[in-house]
């Protein structure tokens, strides 16, 4: 399955309702989530952002309805004959100054170990009467950089860049950060990674690497997010 690219100009948002859930396939769903969490007790059922459906609504424009979720939701991808909402991510593009690209490679306690993708995570519903919109997106990528790569960058500073939508129908918004110092990111990286160890927990990244081509990204070992490929060339066809 191939990897849609939107460019986007400006982003629409809208809550909608969940879908309902036969019974059937809500117990199928737990007792799948439970066995995951019986194989990765690390697993939690938190809160998370739905992606309800994406429509143009003009030029570059896109509205995108938002449902709110917990993880476990995604465990009806397999149940048979059930349907799960795609999930909704942000990740950011890191430059360097030399112009190479930053890719990271997730801990062997996720959810997904060894595989390589951009720095982010699940989209999070707002709390206690804030709004979900286009500053609020780009705030939580801004925090997903500076918690797995331990680099800083203010959510004004951070660009919406491209939008995927890849397997399952997961929809990646994807966020261009301010060119970073190579060894300002290694330093960082380090330092966040000891930060976390410090603490008792395992960091969710435990390598990155810096990629002037997709070339380069072919040469690391193990998976990679179905976006990155396509993110990656993009990014080098820029320049």
């Amino acid at each position: 399955m191939g990897v849609d690219l939107f460019e986007v100009e400006r982003l629409l948002l809208a809550e909608a309702a969940e879908p309902p859930l036969p019974p059937r396939d809500a117990e199928a769903r737990d007792r799948v989530w439970d066995m995951a969490v019986r194989a990765n007790p690390a697993l939690f059922d938190g809160p998370v952002v739905a992606c309800g459906g994406l429509v143009w609504t003009g030029l570059r424009v896109l509205r995108l309805s938002w449902v709110r979720v917990t993880y476990r939701h995604y465990s009806l991808r397999r149940v048979p004959g059930a349907t799960a909402l795609p999930s909704l991510f942000v990740n950011v593009v890191q430059p360097t100054d030399d112009g190479r690209l930053l890719v990271a490679r997730m801990s062997a306690s996720t959810a997904a170990p060894g595989r390589w993708q951009l720095p982010g995570g699940s989209v999070e519903p707002p709390q206690g009467g804030a709004v979900l919109d286009e500053s609020a997106l780009a705030d939580q990528a801004a925090r997903e950089l500076v918690e797995e790569v331990g680099t800083g960058a203010a959510f004004e500073d951070l660009k919406l860049w491209v939008v995927t939508r890849g397997e399952n129908g997961s929809v990646g918004l994807t966020y261009l950060a301010p060119n970073v110092p190579e060894a300002t990111l290694r330093a960082d990286f380090d330092a966040a990674a000891a930060a976390e160890r410090a603490q008792g927990r395992e960091p969710e990244l435990d390598d990155i690497a810096l990629v002037r081509s997709p070339d380069e990204l072919a040469a690391l070992a193990g998976p990679h997010a179905d976006y990155l490929e396509p993110v990656v060339r993009r990014f080098c066809g820029r320049r």
